[in-house]
């Protein structure tokens, strides 16, 4: 059930959304060649704990995570692992804070030491993409548009946009209507409206939007073994045009 949230659920959401950004930029200081997503995992949820928050996936439908890290050609859901990460990778951390109640759920896609141009290009695409989203979020407005304004700017660039996983509602559970795809019509879908909290997470793909299960029942990655970013926000649609809750 769609659920629109006070100004106290806001600002809880809020402040979930801080100490997430915060968290992130932590990540970012730690991202290098050699370390593992499984060691980022443990610094994630050690971090959490610290600052009275827990990572609201793990235990979800069984997953075993703080976090989901998603590494060149994974989309997303992919689990920590020991591997360490090589220069030249790309990878996605993907985590949902609950703070006193308060949820706040953001993914970002971050270098491992120096990229290719061409990674660079689908790194600056992806998060063009998200602000876009983010530009048309306004009270009246509708879902469509969202997909629209992404769809768009990232097809005239030449990439594509994952079909098969949306964005969605969220708080007080993790995920509730509505869903929000990346892609679509103007003036089609729900309207927003004052108080909804909602997610928006562009996945974009170099090659084909098309996407492979892992045998884990988790991990989503490209058919064609093309790079995949992501970046993501939790926003709440107010009188005053959208609000960031999880801005770094």
């Amino acid at each position: 059930m769609l659920t629109l949230k006070s100004d106290r659920e806001i600002q809880l959401m809020h402040e979930a959304g801080k100490l997430l950004a915060a968290c992130h930029r932590e990540i970012a200081k730690l991202i290098k060649p050699g370390i593992s997503t499984l060691e980022i995992d443990a610094f994630v949820e050690k971090y959490l704990l610290k600052h009275g928050a827990t990572p609201e996936q793990k235990g979800y439908k069984g997953y075993q995570f703080a976090t989901c890290a998603s590494i060149n050609d994974e989309i997303c859901h992919g689990f920590p692992r020991r591997e360490s990460l090589k220069k030249g990778d790309i990878v996605t951390i993907d985590m949902v804070v609950n703070l006193n109640g308060g949820l706040a759920d953001s993914a970002w896609t971050y270098a491992v030491g120096k990229i290719p141009d061409k990674t660079k290009r689908l790194l600056d695409v992806t998060l063009t993409a998200l602000e876009k989203g983010i530009e048309v979020a306004y009270i009246d407005n509708r879902i469509g548009d969202i997909g629209y304004a992404i769809q768009t700017y990232v097809e005239s660039e030449g990439f594509s946009v994952v079909r098969d996983f949306t964005a969605h509602g969220i708080g007080p559970t993790l995920h509730e209507p509505p869903q929000i795809p990346h892609f679509g019509n103007k003036n089609t879908g729900s309207r927003l409206k004052e108080g909804m909290v909602i997610t928006i997470e562009p996945m974009i793909n170099e090659g084909t939007w098309h996407s492979k299960m892992d045998l884990n029942g988790w991990t989503a990655r490209t058919v064609d073994g093309k790079l995949s970013a992501q970046y993501e926000h939790t926003i709440a649609i107010t009188k005053d045009g959208p609000i960031i809750l999880t801005k770094q």
